[in-house]
């Protein structure tokens, strides 16, 4: 037998330098959108007609050259998609900022889903870093918690099994979280996932400020979950990489999901999605809103009813159900504004402890009591995540009584799960009367205060650990 490659001719010349030339090409287009710099003149012409590097780039050093060959962060030509037109953009950075000045700044553009080490104490757990994008890290952060405790086929749901997740199930519970949320954005029928491509595909109009990012975005729409979920895992990495932008990417996902239409309906007035205050980009309650319950209606987070389901709703939605993800806040205001959970007075003594959060109170916004134990909690303008492993604890009173939480809070000094010890069998009505407006129990820890918003007079232990939030 012959050898099979004696029927094939060798490359001439011309044709092996084409071929390198066109690896070349494809790796200066990766390592330009990840910060690096190739020192080539034709490289720099190049960056000329495709844009500079992602809004707030320039202004970061850029990340170290991987020791290993970098799994790509754009999408090649010609695979499918819508690219924003124009009129469109100008729609996404007015809703955003409210006017087209603003672009994302250094640490929104660095910002994506990083996991921590898998196999560890944190392995279920992204790291949020700093500045206004940790809001939208926690609140993702709480749809994979709900995945990998509830959603999942395990055989247990306890906080080791959290601790045992690998890299693999990581990339598939960031999937699922992120497919969850953009899914119920659209209302139960669409989802739009936006990537990113190396060339500019759509050109700026006049009065619109060009970010060089924005421009290369396309939209991939479905009308499945499942195929929204498979199109995200197989493109993870445009998420999570470094120098992947995957948290402003997230956020245009989750403002097509809901039209941008629809989101300007949802807000109704002339207030950004995003604050900016002596150049910090922070979310508003809005955003946290679109996040839990797929509108961006800060009512549905705050303390006054919503109507029921079929009152009013748009047509094509699904009616308003308990969300899988509650919300809880606590502010240090007057005490008149503190209240996001339950009210904090006492239900009467009759009133078994663990009934108050067993089903939603008259007045009692649905966030506050969600379908499984998994809360982002907003403190003070800093945002954790609260939950418990027992799936029991909001369907029967006697798992109320004495129960555990756990609490996340992404900050870096947090390398362990804070474990909470939490009794309603207090005696709070008892407690109001011996305590003054400015007694120690008025000044206790943020989190304990969020939570005795839900759960009224409950005395919170943190078993051994120094209360930090």
């Amino acid at each position: 037998m012959g050898d099979p490659g004696a029927g094939r001719a060798a490359p001439t010349p011309l044709e092996e330098i084409a071929s390198r030339i066109s690896d070349l090409s494809k790796w200066r287009e990766i390592f330009s959108f990840r910060g690096l710099e190739i020192n080539s003149t034709t490289h720099q012409q190049g960056r000329s007609s495709a844009g500079q590097a992602p809004p707030g780039a320039g202004e970061c050093p850029g990340p170290q050259p991987p020791s290993t060959v970098p799994q790509p962060l754009l999408l090649p030509q010609g695979t499918g998609g819508r690219p924003i037109s124009p009129d469109t953009a100008m729609k996404l950075q007015e809703l955003l900022f409210r006017n087209t000045a603003p672009v994302f700044s250094c640490e929104w553009a660095a910002a994506h889903f990083r996991f921590h080490q898998p196999h560890s104490d944190l392995a279920y757990a992204l790291q949020a870093g700093k500045g206004g994008t940790r809001a939208i890290l926690a609140a993702v952060q709480a749809h994979i918690i709900t995945y990998l405790l509830f959603t999942r086929e395990t055989e247990c749901t306890d906080l080791q099994r959290l601790c045992r997740v690998g890299r693999w199930e990581q990339g598939q519970a960031l999937a699922t979280a992120l497919a969850e949320t953009l899914w119920a954005a659209g209302g139960g029928g669409r989802a739009v996932v936006c990537l990113v491509t190396a060339p500019i595909t759509t050109m700026p109009r006049e009065g619109y400020r060009a970010n060089s990012f924005t421009e290369r975005v396309r939209l991939f729409e479905f009308s499945e979950k499942a195929a929204a979920q498979g199109f995200i895992s197989d493109h993870i990495n445009c998420f999570k990489g470094e120098g992947s932008h995957g948290v402003i990417l997230f956020l245009y996902s989750l403002l097509f999901s809901r039209t941008l239409e629809r989101v300007q309906e949802d807000l109704g007035d002339t207030a950004p999605l995003l604050n900016i205050s002596s150049g910090n980009i922070t979310c508003t309650e809005a955003v946290l809103s679109l996040l839990l319950t797929g509108r961006a209606s800060p009512r549905q987070l705050g303390g006054r009813r919503e109507p029921e389901p079929g009152a009013g709703g748009r047509a094509g939605e699904a009616p308003r159900q308990r969300g899988p993800v509650g919300f809880l806040r606590w502010e240090r205001a007057p005490p008149e504004r503190q209240v996001s959970g339950d009210s904090p007075g006492p239900a009467g003594p009759s009133a078994p402890p663990g009934l108050l959060a067993s089903v939603p109170r008259p007045g009692e916004p649905r966030a506050a009591t969600p379908r499984l134990p998994v809360w982002l909690c907003s403190l003070s303008g800093r945002h954790g995540v609260l939950f418990g492993t027992d799936r029991r604890l909001l369907c029967d009173w006697r798992s109320e009584r004495i129960f555990h939480l756990y609490f996340y809070s992404g900050q870096q000094e947090q390398t362990q799960t804070a474990h909470l010890t939490i009794d309603t069998h207090s005696h709070h009505w008892e407690e109001a009367q011996r305590e003054g407006p400015c007694s120690p129990g008025k000044r206790r820890p943020a989190l304990e205060m969020a939570i005795r918003t839900k759960w009224a007079g409950a005395t919170v232990s943190w078993n051994g650990t120094d209360p930090f939030f």
